[in-house]
């Protein structure tokens, strides 16, 4: 497991997702897997996840942080990432895919909400 560290200062917030058709989806797993250890290590990385939609298996969602622009640059070019890349854009057919890039101006804890009884 790669470990994720979400409390260090993130300039840059990538949110992605893929649909991949049915018969290429072990092709993009396959693409994807070998890169995300070397990108989530690379200097200037917060966090880089891909993650399965649980309700369709053929969606992914990537999450990256980014301390800054220079960062996210050099995972850009890094041969890992082109890799995957050429890999994913010549070997799967991406069925669907949308991406918003976020910066950040303020950064606090995200506590998920306090049950409340009611009473």
């Amino acid at each position: 497991m790669i470990s994720h560290d979400k409390d260090e200062p993130t300039g840059i917030v990538i949110s992605s997702y893929y649909t991949v058709h049915p018969d290429d989806r072990q092709k993009f797993i396959d693409a994807v897997v070998p890169h995300l250890a070397p990108s989530a290590q690379n200097p200037g990385s917060v966090y880089y996840v891909f993650a399965q939609d649980l309700s369709d298996p053929n969606t992914f969602h990537l999450s990256e942080g980014w301390r800054n622009q220079e960062a996210l640059d050099a995972h850009n070019a890094s041969a890992p990432f082109q890799t995957a890349l050429r890999e994913v854009m010549t070997g799967v057919r991406i069925v669907g895919r949308q991406g918003q890039r976020y910066e950040i101006a303020a950064q606090g804890a995200g506590d998920p909400p306090s049950v409340t009884t009611g009473e």
